[in-house]
């Protein structure tokens, strides 16, 4: 059983202060949806969360498993069990999503699988979401649409199986279809790896996928109200504005 746990935290960016006080716990197999209006500090507490060097925390603290990792640099953080996905993944024309894939997993994990091995293992997560094996070959998202590069980052969420997933606005972009998807990848990852998961969205609709155990409203910086997964319905009904 892991926990992530988010206390009092304060953090700003070239001297303006972004989150104010935010609170929160997340425990293995639980799903946290984050949710609020532009500029409320959502994308923000996912970038302090994995240690973006632009964000200066100034009070607070985040343990993992009861241990500060403040002191960390991103890819210790991602080595102690913690993924981001990105509300934009960048292209990174000529390495393929199965060596990135190979070499994510090699840094985190800290031992060298043999490739015939990997390859294996690679394929039988693609099959667990239902991505072709001719994906994996492909550039990592080289020419793909929003749909695909978040396919993507799901096979990579499967892959590094991480204790905490954070999601930054996974849902963006996508269509009907892809967000399914996207969606199903979600829970059967979720089921398999017992993961906490952090899930950041403007809107429901992928919430009636991704079904949460707790919903959490920020705006100006904190969390302004908490509830079960029927909050996410009343806002899409009343709005951010009738919240906190």
């Amino acid at each position: 059983m892991s926990e992530l746990v988010i206390e009092g935290l304060h953090a700003e960016i070239d001297g303006k202060e972004i989150l104010k006080g935010v609170t929160l716990c997340i425990k293995s197999g639980e799903i946290h949806a984050v949710m609020g209006p532009n500029g409320a500090g959502k994308s923000t507490l996912s970038h302090v969360i994995m240690g973006h060097p632009k964000y200066a925390v100034t009070k607070g603290d985040i343990k993992l498993d009861g241990e500060s990792i403040l002191g960390l640099s991103p890819d210790k953080r991602a080595k102690k069990g913690i993924f981001m996905s990105f509300q934009y993944p960048a292209e990174v024309p000529g390495v393929s999503i199965g060596s990135f894939l190979r070499n994510a997993y090699n840094a985190v994990s800290g031992k060298e699988v043999p490739v015939l091995e990997f390859q294996k293992f690679v394929k039988e997560k693609s099959e667990m979401l239902g991505i072709k094996q001719d994906f994996i070959k492909r550039g990592l998202n080289e020419g793909f649409s929003g749909g695909e590069k978040k396919k993507c980052e799901i096979l990579q969420l499967a892959v590094l199986s991480p204790k905490m997933a954070i999601l930054d606005e996974t849902d963006s972009g996508l269509d009907v279809d892809a967000l399914r998807i996207v969606s199903e990848g979600i829970n059967r990852i979720k089921s398999a790896a017992g993961m906490g998961v952090m899930l950041i969205t403007h809107y429901n609709r992928i919430l009636k996928h991704v079904r949460p155990d707790f919903v959490h409203i920020m705006r100006d910086g904190r969390i302004v109200q908490s509830g079960e997964g029927d909050l996410a319905v009343e806002i899409e009904e009343r709005g951010y504005a009738s919240m906190g």
